[in-house]
């Protein structure tokens, strides 16, 4: 079986040992009468996955830009490239010039520091939950954190920051109200034990009505250093999010230190990024626990791809048009093969922990309920949208070229 020209090539690409479990398995069921046994190597071929990856690619027809299930935000070609160049042997540790070792991943902390006015130095972990612990362990560890109880969030799956920042060994010191928290509240919770005063972005819900919040350029009055949690990433102010918090305004506002999240906004690679003062940076970048949450070349290659190259693809939905155009073409050739399919307005979302509260406009083409379903299981799989019993087909993160693949998913389960 293994040397069957079909088998064989197989194994080239998928590896030993899986291609042999699938032969041993389809072989059995020759001998137990369920298979003719000239069908074994056919069937073995057949039944043989793609990749010996069990990750698969997924149109996201959701309307959420940057869907956490679906790994949030695609990278770009040039991100794309700079992986298969780091998946090699690289300089990532290593100064070509003096033959001794250099700064890990300088090339991409330069990037970041050059993207960003007012970031006098970078660091980067592997996600924005690290960044949070590195901070609250280096510059608060069995002292005080100052935030308002307003902003002691929850995210995605039960995970709590107020959990995480007590698990470093930090203590929290609530101020003001759930809807209301003064410049005042923060100054009278200052003392000998605070750390720093940290300001967390909401990102997955609104409070409004009466509310108050102190922002950073008022927090700034206080005599301790102050750490911002931006969440989403944005480096520099994008008009279209205009209530979204970025890291160059944030540390022109006063802040000391900002944290980000590299797969969200910035539509980079999953990682934690700190931004603002040398010696603040400096100081988490020497602690211990930054060893323990340091990123991998593949990391640091697609981050310094991401920040230097063209917009990425998060950016590029952030800003394209033709949406409606799109949805009625692909409506009318659906149409045109005798399935009901309509094309309408939509409304998009960030997503990801990003502009919480903003619908985006969209186009969408809709299709009966029953879609939905058969849509996912395809090849490739698509997901889509439930509402109001239809399944919706929202074109705002589809890339344009994708539009013949949806076209063909939908004529498949049709």
């Amino acid at each position: 079986m293994l040397a069957d020209p079909d088998v064989a090539a197989a194994v080239e690409r998928l590896g030993h040992d899986l291609v042999v479990r699938t032969v041993r398995e389809v072989a059995q069921r020759a001998r137990d009468g369920l298979l003719a046994p000239e069908q074994v190597v056919p069937e073995t071929v057949a039944a043989l996955p793609d990749s010996a990856s069990g990750l698969r690619p997924v149109v996201n027809a959701t309307g959420v830009l940057l869907h956490t299930n679906l790994g949030r935000a695609p990278l770009s070609a040039a991100a794309r490239e700079a992986l298969q160049v780091a998946a090699g042997t690289t300089d990532v540790e290593l100064d070509l010039d003096t033959g001794d070792r250099g700064p890990r991943g300088a090339s991409a902390v330069e990037a970041l520091v050059q993207a960003v006015p007012g970031a006098e130095a970078a660091h980067v972990v592997n996600n924005g939950a690290a960044a949070l612990a590195l901070v609250a362990t280096a510059l608060a560890a069995g002292r005080e954190i100052v935030l308002a109880r307003g902003e002691m969030v929850e995210i995605g799956d039960g995970f709590r920051v107020p959990d995480l920042l007590t698990s470093t060994g930090a203590r929290l010191h609530e101020v003001g109200a759930t809807n209301r928290a003064r410049l005042d509240d923060y100054r009278h919770a200052l003392g000998p034990d605070t750390g720093f005063v940290l300001k967390i972005h909401p990102s997955n819900f609104v409070i409004s009505g009466f509310t108050a919040e102190v922002p950073v350029s008022r927090l700034r009055e206080l005599d301790v250093p102050v750490v911002a949690d931006i969440g989403s990433g944005l480096l520099r102010p994008d008009p279209v999010l205009p209530g979204e918090p970025d890291a160059a305004s944030t540390l022109a506002d006063g802040a000391d230190l900002v944290i980000a999240s590299g797969d969200k906004l910035l539509g980079g690679p999953q990682c934690g990024l700190l931004l603002g003062r040398e010696e603040v940076v400096r100081r988490l970048r020497r602690h211990p626990l930054a060893r323990a949450l340091r990123v991998d070349k593949l990391t640091l290659a697609a981050l310094e791809a991401t920040v230097r190259g063209p917009r990425p693809p998060v950016a590029e939905a952030l800003h394209r048009t033709g949406l409606a155009e799109r949805a009625a073409a692909l409506a009318d050739s659906l149409a045109a093969s005798g399935i009901p399919a309509e094309a309408l307005e939509s409304g998009a979302t960030v997503g990801g922990g990003g502009a919480p509260g903003a619908v985006l406009p969209s186009a969408a083409v809709a299709l009966p309920g029953r879609f939905a379903k058969q849509l996912r299981l395809g090849d490739p799989p698509v997901v889509a949208r439930l509402e109001r019993g239809r399944c919706l087909l929202d074109l705002f993160a589809v890339e344009p070229a994708d539009d013949e693949v949806l076209r063909r998913a939908v004529l498949a389960a049709h």
